[in-house]
């Protein structure tokens, strides 16, 4: 099978990144909404940068590793137009896996929180990227290789997905169509996501379709405002303590806490905020609520 030449994609959209951000913030103080604020949207920048410029390691690695396993396939999948449709739906219900599970797992929240780590909302906020992620969260897309889909398909189905998520990300859109606002993923639906009102957690993981989270039982629409960043924010705009420092407290939980060794390793694969003495770092009214609205709907 002859496999086409396929350009990185994020690099040649780093100039519309630009573009629309300049554009953004222009028309946000010209309708009088909240500013940008200039130190959160350039740590969001620099996050982005050192994102491209891991990327380049993190993307080689994870080709060789996809070609390596891509001859253990079980199908081989061409590359036509149809592929492509099936591939787009596959990649992206891979994604909401991936996603929802970040938000589940301590072990790849420590990586998927710095994405979550602003307080506000808008352009530069999609290029606050995590550092680490692209060194284990391949993991997720694995199987794609395995059913015989190429490495260079999957690779640029994924640098799709993530072009597509940047557009999401502004308050300056409130709502899409009805029509698009039931199938695809839009800045409402992802307004939700970026929130931590109590009805708001943990919903809408999805890249793409929404339909994914409306099928799975994790969908909220937007109604009340949305208050963005996290439930316990990491006041600082330094681009390595952002990125790392979830590691840090996850590391230190594990070495520090007085407990089994079970426990201890459910640090890792826990949610975010669990303590094995039973407190969070939610408060007990916010998690009351957290937890009725998980019962609600699963």
């Amino acid at each position: 099978m002859q496999i086409p030449e396929i350009p990185n994609l994020i690099h040649y959209a780093i100039p519309f990144f630009v573009i629309t951000i300049i554009i953004e913030v222009i028309l946000t103080v010209k309708v009088k909404l909240e500013e940008y604020e200039i130190k959160d949207a350039s740590t969001s920048i620099l996050m982005g940068l050192g994102h491209v410029f891991l990327g380049i390691i993190t993307k080689t690695m994870v080709l060789g590793i996809f070609l390596l396993l891509y001859k253990f396939r079980i199908f081989t999948i061409s590359f036509t137009w149809w592929t492509w449709i099936l591939l787009l739906f596959v990649e992206d219900l891979t994604y909401y896996w991936f996603h929802r599970i970040s938000h589940e797992s301590r072990l790849f929240w420590a990586s998927h929180v710095v994405h979550h780590s602003s307080k506000k909302y808008n352009l530069s906020t999609a290029l606050r990227q995590t550092w680490s992620g692209g060194f284990y969260t391949f993991i997720f897309w694995l199987p794609l290789i395995l059913l015989g889909f190429h490495p260079v398909m999957v690779l640029v189905q994924m640098s799709i997905s993530l072009i597509y998520q940047y557009w999401i990300h502004t308050e300056l859109i409130k709502k899409m169509p009805k029509w698009f606002e039931a199938v695809f993923n839009t800045p409402s639906h992802h307004r939700v996501h970026h929130a931590t009102n109590p009805q708001y957690l943990d919903r809408n993981h999805a890249g793409i379709f929404i339909i994914w989270d409306k099928f799975f039982s994790t969908f909220e629409p937007e109604v009340e405002k949305p208050v963005y960043g996290l439930v316990q924010n990491i006041e600082t705009f330094n681009p390595l303590k952002i990125a790392f420092i979830e590691w840090y407290q996850m590391v230190k939980d594990f070495f520090t806490s007085k407990t089994t060794i079970i426990n201890k390793f459910k640090y890792l694969i826990k949610p975010p905020g669990w303590k094995h003495d039973g407190t969070s770092i939610l408060s007990n009214d916010l998690r009351k609520k957290w937890e009725e609205n998980k019962r609600t709907n699963f």
